[in-house]
């Protein structure tokens, strides 16, 4: 997407040439003549970027007083101060003031090129820096697997990426839907404008609207700068829009069907340009059907739906996304890596993940702990059923074949097989030809046996599984 830049001079030939020169490099500008112009651009939308002059005619501000407005209202925004009567003196005090840079007129067009590229990219880092310290020890970066519903969601994640269509992302909680709306901006056209994310479900009705719509300028307080003004050129995130209070969403509505809003305590119109992806690990049409959600805002957000599967549809990928969130786990913590025994990755598919991705994190995270054995030895399978804690199938145990010791021979062999079985079932996801194959019978005599066991849950592993 075009960035944005205000040209501020007093001085039309001087704007129409820097404008020519800029809309030649594909960045779309405005232009203001005077301070008061420049205030109700700024106030119409934030700018990426403002060049501004420091001598204004016929202004109430002059360019060194409108830089110490512009950065009290926002720190982060970018100005490139020009001047044809400058002085060192006042160039030190115009970067003291927070001025990203001071040139003096006529200057040549590769150089303000050049200034402006710098700018708009120290910008952009700093941006970067702030969402990399949010996303430390987030092990979690991409899709890993290869499973059918994982390769499936990649498949439509690359289609839709590249359009401007808005995305309704669903899914079970902890299962992944943030990855998936950041991959989703990082595939599209917009990849190098901002990303925002506001968390629906982490603030009060009041502070919501303060978050997204920002606030003006009053006495004794500066102008708020909100999400969706933030996310110009960019994508903005809704995370658990069901948690989004009625009120709020009827705005949200307006705003979707004309990108315009006005600032908390503003009267003034701020337009934007930003795909809106959304979240929610509810079922929307239900809560349409309790009064909890409007359903206008429903199908506006349910432009392309995107569903992130549970994560025991798709064990085939845990070995491999377990890995990986170990080897990120422990560089996060300062700590090595642990190797994962071919037993612990087994009981790692074992497991039906309620809590999902997450829930794995959490594990793999406790087994980095410095109490949880030898930290060179391979991680073993009751290890990991000591990690998942209570909620472990007792087949992850070693101490389960303890039991068994103590039992007739007839009885030890059928309860040994029973968790043998189940134990395979469980890894393959409930396929019974899979676990057929991997335990050498045949098909139909896999499922007498699983009868004869009194293995009566094999139907429903069979359905949930992958």
């Amino acid at each position: 997407m075009a960035t944005d830049i205000l040209i501020v001079d007093d001085e039309v030939d001087i704007r129409k040439i820097i404008a020519g020169i800029l809309q030649d490099e594909g960045y779309t500008t405005r232009e203001a003549g005077n301070s008061a112009e420049a205030l109700s651009a700024i106030q119409m939308r934030q700018p990426s970027l403002i060049i501004l002059d420091v001598w204004l005619q016929n202004s109430q501000y002059d360019g060194l007083q409108m830089v110490e407005m512009i950065l009290r209202d926002n720190p982060d925004q970018q100005v490139v101060m020009i001047s044809g009567h400058a002085t060192f003196d006042m160039a030190v005090r115009a970067t003291k003031m927070g001025a990203y840079d001071f040139l003096t007129k006529p200057f040549k067009s590769d150089v303000l090129l050049h200034t402006i590229a710098k700018a708009l990219e120290d910008a952009r880092l700093r941006n970067e820096n702030r969402a990399l310290k949010e996303q430390i020890g987030c092990p979690i970066v991409d899709l890993t697997g290869n499973s059918p519903a994982i390769a499936h969601l990649r498949q439509a994640l690359e289609k839709v990426a590249p359009t401007d269509s808005r995305v309704l992302i669903t899914g079970s909680p902890g299962s992944g839907k943030s990855v998936v709306a950041r991959l989703l901006h990082d595939q599209s056209n917009r990849a190098k404008g901002p990303y925002v994310v506001l968390n629906c479900a982490g603030l009060e009705p009041d502070r919501l609207e303060s978050a997204l719509f920002g606030t003006e300028a009053a006495a004794g307080s500066a102008r708020r700068v909100g999400v969706l003004e933030q996310a110009h050129g960019g994508t903005l995130l809704l995370d658990e829009i069901a948690d989004m209070p009625i009120e709020t969403q009827t705005k949200i509505v307006r705003v979707l069907h004309r990108p315009r809003f006005n600032r908390l305590g503003g009267e003034g119109w701020v337009e934007v340009d930003a795909r809106v992806i959304a979240t929610t690990n509810r079922d929307l049409k239900r809560e349409i059907e309790a009064g909890n959600f409007r359903e206008d805002l429903y199908y506006r957000l349910n432009v392309v739906p995107l569903m992130v599967p549970p994560l025991e549809v798709r064990r085939a990928d845990i070995p491999e996304l377990a890995k990986q969130v170990m080897i990120r786990s422990a560089a996060a913590k300062g700590r090595s890596p642990r190797m994962l025994s071919e037993e612990a990755l087994i009981a790692l598919q074992a497991y039906e993940w309620p809590g999902n991705v997450w829930e794995l994190v959490n594990v793999i995270e406790r087994l980095l702990l410095p109490n949880t054995g030898d930290p060179d030895a391979p991680v073993r399978a009751d290890a990991v059923a000591d990690a998942i804690g209570g909620g472990s199938p007792d087949f992850l145990r070693s101490d389960a074949s303890l039991g068994i010791m103590n039992q007739p021979l007839r009885e030890a062999r059928e309860d040994f097989e029973r968790q043998y079985l189940t134990f395979h079932l469980a890894r393959f996801g409930g396929n019974i030809s899979r676990t057929a194959g991997f335990v050498g019978m045949d098909r139909a005599a896999l499922h007498r046996k699983l009868k004869g066991l009194g293995v009566h849950n094999a139907e429903r592993i069979q359905k949930t599984g992958a």
